[in-house]
């Protein structure tokens, strides 16, 4: 009766986590495409940026509704990358998402580059100021998960919420650097962003939960 009972307790945990499909294998790129200079390679089991500026894409699907679970941690302690969603067409060039789709920041320093609060983290790059600065330094993992419902997105890194964001919600002014202002599609491609040479960012789960 006791092992029976003990079963039934684990059961749930591990159909909840079965709910998470991996996007990233561990061994390889399939599913993937680069556009954009630099690229990524597999390296221990983890995705790792080189050069840059580029962009590797999942190109088997289309995301709306879903849960993108990424865990990545960053060589340096303002190592730059980024998470994009809502990209409405496959990509041909690596500055297209940038316009087109938004960026999920992954930069805990970005007054290096002159840059504010709507640059850190978790944030949505140039559209929403983080709401919280969570995100753990390096050899730490970070485990960022990022919903969408609908035109609603919501961002949390290592369990607290740094972005909750719908479109028309108010936004910054853009500059002549920044993305293009204007809405974006309830659903698109994801994809992970190699920011320069001077930059390395390890991506070791990438995953997602469809959601009705």
């Amino acid at each position: 009766m006791r092992k029976w009972f003990l079963a039934f307790l684990i059961l749930p945990n591990f159909a909840l986590a079965a709910e998470f499909k991996p996007l990233f294998d561990g061994r390889t790129l399939d599913g993937w495409k680069h556009v954009g200079e630099g690229g990524f390679l597999v390296d221990d089991g983890v995705l790792r940026t080189r050069g840059g500026m580029g962009l590797l894409y999942w190109s088997k699907q289309k995301f709306g509704n879903a849960v993108i679970r990424v865990v990545f941690r960053t060589k340096g302690k303002n190592d730059n990358s980024g998470i994009f969603i809502r990209i409405p067409l496959e990509p041909r060039e690596a500055m297209m998402p940038v316009h087109y789709g938004y960026e999920v920041q992954i930069d805990s320093e970005p007054e290096r580059w002159g840059e504010d609060d709507h640059h850190y983290t978790g944030s949505l790059y140039s559209f929403t100021r983080a709401l919280a600065k969570p995100a753990k330094p390096y050899p730490e993992w970070n485990t960022m998960e990022i919903t969408m419902k609908g035109p609603r997105t919501t961002v949390t890194v290592n369990g607290v919420t740094v972005t909750d964001f719908k479109e028309g919600d108010p936004v910054p002014p853009g500059t002549p650097q920044s993305p293009q202002r204007g809405p974006r599609p309830n659903q698109g491609y994801v994809g992970l962003q190699n920011h320069s040479g001077q930059d390395t960012v390890d991506f070791k789960e990438v995953s997602v939960k469809e959601l009705k």
